[in-house]
Parts: C-alpha cells; sequence; structure tokens
C-alpha cells in the first residue's frame, strides 16, 4: 500500500517549512548546501562536538558546522542526544521537519519530534545495503547501478518508508571515492525535491516491505579485518575489493615483510600456475600479485609508515 504523504501544515510554502539539519562530514554539506541554495529555512544545523585532531590534537570542527556558521545558521553540538538541556533547546526551534545526512544513530525522542518527521538521505537504492558503509559494499560486491534515497526514519536502521531514488551508474572504474563524490551530489539534489513534495503533499511513501528483493545485501561498517585481500579469488573479485575500499580505508596486503595498502590496480585474466598472493616484479615498472584466473597489477600502494606512491615512483626504492 502505498502513502500520500499530506500534512495539515503542508499549507505552508517550501520556504516555509521550519527545518533542523543533522550532519557531520562533507557528504552532508553538499545537502545542507542545496536546501539553503534551493531557499529552503534551515533555522539550525546539529553535528558532532568538536575532536582533537593532528599532531598538536587541536580541536576540529566538523564541516557541517563550519558550512552552518559560513550562513549564520545556528550550531547545536550535543554530546549526548537524550540530553534535557539538548532536547529543550531543539525543541524551542520548533521545526517542521529535520533531515539526517551522515550523522549518527538517532534516539526516538529525537527523530519522532516534528510534526513532519524525520528524513534521511542513503547512498543505496534501498532496501538494498542497509548500513553504514553503501557505497563501499556496492562497489566490492562489483554492482554496476547504485544511487541514493530519502526516506522516513523508524526504529530499525535504514527501513523506514522510502519517498524518492535516484539511481546512479557505476563504471568498471569508479572507486568509493569517486562515487562518494557523485552520490553526494544526486544525494542533495534529491532532498531538495523530496522537500518540494512534500511541502506540496504529493510524495507517495512507499513501505521497504513492499519493494524487498528475493535476495537483500546489507552495507555493515567495515573494520580493519574486513580490508584484508584475498588472493584465492578472481582477478575480477579482488579488483572490485580493492577500488571498493579506495581511498579509504584502503585495501591491504603484505609485500615480504611490511603490509601495504593498495589504491589502484589493472587486472589481467591468463592462466598461470603461480600461487595465490605470489607477488612478481622488475623492481622499475610493475609489481603485480597472482590470483585466481590471473594477475592483479598494482599501480597506486602505500608501505606503512611511508607515503602513497604510483608503482613507478614506489619500485625505485624497493627492493623484493
Amino acid at each position: 500500500m502505498h502513502i500520500t504523504v499530506r500534512f495539515a501544515l503542508a499549507m505552508k510554502t517550501f520556504e516555509q517549512i521550519r527545518i533542523i539539519f543533522f550532519g557531520t562530514p562533507d557528504f552532508a554539506v553538499a545537502s545542507l548546501s542545496g536546501l539553503v541554495e534551493a531557499g529552503c529555512n534551515v533555522v539550525a544545523a546539529v553535528t558532532m562536538p568538536d575532536k582533537p585532531a593532528g599532531r598538536g590534537r587541536q580541536l576540529q570542527e566538523s564541516a557541517v558546522k563550519k558550512y552552518a556558521q559560513s550562513k549564520q545558521i545556528p550550531v547545536l553540538q550535543p554530546e549526548k542526544m537524550k540530553a534535557p538541556e539538548f532536547l529543550s533547546k531543539l525543541k524551542a526551534y520548533e521545526a517542521d521537519l529535520q533531515i539526517v545526512v551522515a550523522f549518527r544513530m538517532m534516539p526516538e525522542v529525537v527523530w519522532n519530534m516534528p510534526p513532519m518527521g524525520t528524513i534521511n538521505v542513503h547512498g543505496s537504492l534501498l532496501p538494498q545495503y542497509r548500513g553504514a558503509a553503501p557505497i563501499n559494499r556496492a562497489i566490492m560486491n562489483g554492482e554496476t547501478e547504485t544511487g541514493v534515497t530519502t526516506f522516513k526514519l523508524k526504529h530499525e536502521i535504514d527501513t523506514g518508508d522510502i519517498l524518492l531514488q535516484k539511481k546512479v551508474a557505476i563504471t568498471d572504474t569508479d572507486t568509493a571515492g569517486t562515487m562518494h563524490d557523485k552520490l553526494m551530489i544526486a544525494g542533495a539534489e534529491l532532498l531538495v525535491t523530496t522537500v518540494k513534495g512534500l511541502a506540496a503533499g504529493t510524495l507517495n511513501e512507499i513501505p521497504q516491505i513492499e519493494v524487498l528483493p528475493d535476495h537483500l545485501n546489507s552495507a555493515p561498517k567495515i573494520f580493519k579485518e574486513d580490508t584484508v585481500i584475498n588472493w584465492h579469488q578472481s582477478t575480477h573479485e579482488v579488483y572490485n575489493f580493492v577500488r571498493g575500499l579506495s581511498p579509504y580505508p584502503a585495501a591491504i596486503t603484505e609485500l615480504g615483510s611490511k603490509k601495504i595498502k593498495v589504491f589502484s590496480t589493472e587486472k589481467i585474466q591468463e592462466s598461470h600456475t603461480v600461487p595465490p598472493g605470489t607477488y612478481e616484479t622488475d623492481n622499475a615498472t610493475y609489481l603485480r600479485f597472482a590470483c585466481t584466473d590471473g594477475w592483479l597489477y598494482v599501480k597506486e600502494l602505500q608501505m606503512e609508515g611511508k607515503k602513497r606512491n604510483a608503482i613507478s615512483d614506489f619500485l625505485r626504492g624497493f627492493r623484493g
């Protein structure tokens, strides 16, 4: 059953709806900027507290905070989302709608506060790739298409009713980094369209249970142990694994007694009898690892304790 979204307060225009925005990194800034540039009434931004970073351990402000302050948007930085003082401040803004992009888990007392609810922008075509790492996981699995989804928040993560979606192609050379940028822009555009639809009362909420596929891929958070390359796979599988983790957190393997991060590769399929994981190099132009059905040539890498290098630069100082 599709539910048409209509609100009594949707008599307010697109520009009149009071919005509180929740987000932290650059990915979220694109959406916040899109709302502001479209003329939305963003009355406050909520982001993570400043954190010490770098060698000097100086406090660093989030990308969302920096942008919000540049636009004179009030900023809230709660340590605890259920803190009475924060909830009181949040309520005082009398928001009609809340929007969440790349933020932490929110308690129901927060996401259920505004009369129009809270909507989220997710970097996949829900219900596929629910979870913390949808961009990485889609590429690692060799998908040729992903997208962005706007949906209503509810109790279980990434399971709320779908509002709008936009498909984005994944090319064979895309990495997690390039897809991050593509989806960041697509998500910002879709979000503005979603808010306009909510204001007009013309959107249909689609319960995810109605569109569940036979096979559901998940996108759990990526831990260090998830980044180790398994050379006992095809060249295509390892190639996708590497680009799905590039540039961050980066795929890891061993080169002699050292660990290296691999950022870019080229795959060559050919029969051989070399054990998977064995590496070969001419110490000048190439470094390649054996997979089950061919070779993966490393193009960019970083040895632990060293800087990131193109393979030719790296091999000048390497003796394998």
